[in-house]
């Protein structure tokens, strides 16, 4: 009996999800504005999810069926404010943790995008925590920071309950939850460097990792634009162009008084595709040159001829050898010797998707 509930429950948690997934589609689509060049985005979209299908099926069935995965976790008031744990499964002492924010343009970011980081990290004895936040229209961008900065603040004060070590956190963003994270990241930074009370550390954070991110909104509004993310959404999404300063990093680090803050901040760690539409790799370049401007430690690693995308999704679809796997593996588990032992044993990761249809979808992406 408490098997068949908890399928029931399951199934429904299911299709909760779904609907929120297939609400979140119609939400982007309406304030794009659909026209000739939306439809021509929204086939390209489907054909590309439709190529990819074999391996979202597989990802899936874990995120609502496996038992590693604590799905909606609550950690704030709000009605977005939940976070997934994906969880080893071995106990053998405390794990280092990921806190990680999904990209989303954002307005359809959410937590299940991050299951197969979450898989394949728990897979390396690493627990990941995705944190969902309020997209637009449902909040703006300082919305979108407070609620992030809650999360992190959650995983930082209780992730030792789940097995985590609070001690060896690391945060990760990916396209616009790579902006969001870096904002609250650089925020809680100048708010210790000014001895204001806080919730969680910046010391507690070992590493950023930054992957494909836009890190200036002055570059970025017109080139988002010319994509099909309207001006006028881009700035209310924003909070219109006297935040921009307040909510760009690359430029808020070179203000005056911020020396100290980035004195705080941990190694940064910027990953991009060269051939990246979506948020060129100028982008990462730009802000790694600001950090190191302001003293800080900053890093970027640039693979030649990925695009927005495959970094995240095609290539660890596509399973065995993975250059950024392996990099944030590797400091995420430094100076652990048995760690690194188990690392260097491991398996070749699963493949998902027969790689001619990754070679299609790659022909089609829209991003």
């Amino acid at each position: 009996m408490d098997r068949q509930t908890s399928l029931s429950q399951d199934i429904g948690h299911a299709a909760a999800e779904t609907y929120l997934v297939t609400r979140l589609a119609f939400t982007l689509l309406r304030y794009l504005g659909v026209g000739y060049r939306w439809y021509t985005r929204l086939i390209a979209l489907l054909c590309y999810a439709l190529l990819l299908m074999p391996g979202f099926v597989q990802v899936a069935y874990f995120y609502f069926f496996s038992s590693q995965v604590r799905r909606s976790v609550v950690y704030g008031d709000q009605p977005r404010n939940r976070l997934d744990l994906y969880l080893p499964t071995s106990n053998n002492g405390p794990k280092p943790v990921v806190v990680f924010v999904t990209g989303g343009a954002w307005i359809i970011g959410y937590k299940a995008w991050g299951s197969l980081l979450g898989l394949q990290l728990a897979e390396r004895d690493v627990i990941v925590a995705c944190v969902d936040y309020r997209n637009f229209p449902q909040g703006t961008i300082s919305d979108m920071v407070k609620d992030v900065s809650q999360g992190v603040s959650f995983v930082c004060n209780v992730i030792a309950r789940y097995g985590g070590d609070p001690n060896r956190i690391y945060l990760m963003g990916q396209s616009a939850g790579a902006h969001i994270s870096a904002c609250v990241l650089l925020e809680q930074a100048i708010k210790e460097s000014r001895g204001e009370s806080t919730t969680w550390s910046v010391s507690q954070i070992k590493a950023y990792f930054g992957l494909s991110g836009g890190y200036n909104l002055f570059n970025l509004v017109d080139h988002f634009h010319n994509r099909g993310l309207y001006r006028s959404v881009f700035l209310s999404i924003m909070e219109g162009k006297e935040s921009f300063e307040q909510y760009s990093p690359e430029v808020r680090i070179k203000g005056p008084g911020n020396r100290e803050a980035a004195s705080l901040l941990p190694p940064i760690k910027l990953f991009h595709g060269t051939s990246d539409l979506s948020i060129p790799s100028d982008a990462s370049i730009n802000l790694a040159e600001a950090l190191k401007g302001a003293g800080a430690e900053a890093e970027v690693i640039l693979y030649e001829g990925k695009s927005h995308t495959d970094l995240f999704l095609q290539d660890p679809l596509r399973g065995g050898k993975d250059d950024l796997f392996d990099h944030l593996v590797a400091v995420i588990h430094a100076g652990d010797e048995e760690a690194l032992a188990k690392d260097a044993l491991a398996p070749p990761r699963k493949r998902f998707v027969p790689e001619i249809l990754l070679r299609l979808a790659s022909l089609i992406s829209p991003f």
